[in-house]
């Protein structure tokens, strides 16, 4: 796996989870809706803590600056 993620790229990915995490906390989503919203936050987290999106890598979309 080639890292394809920037820092700017994880930075919204782990506030868009713990956004999500916070809400499912305090019960202002939930049900169905919450249970699938809290399975992104985990997808979200566990991408931006590996540094690897497949989706990117599906488009060819890469994030990360290189030092070259």
């Amino acid at each position: 796996m080639k890292k394809n993620m920037g820092n700017t790229d994880k930075a919204i990915r782990t506030l868009i989870a713990l956004i999500i995490a916070a809400l499912s906390y305090f019960e202002i989503i939930s049900g169905i809706l919450g249970n699938a919203l809290l399975i992104l936050a985990i997808i979200l987290l566990i991408t931006s803590f590996i540094n690897f999106c497949p989706l990117y890598r599906l488009f060819g979309i890469n994030t990360r600056k290189d030092k070259n």
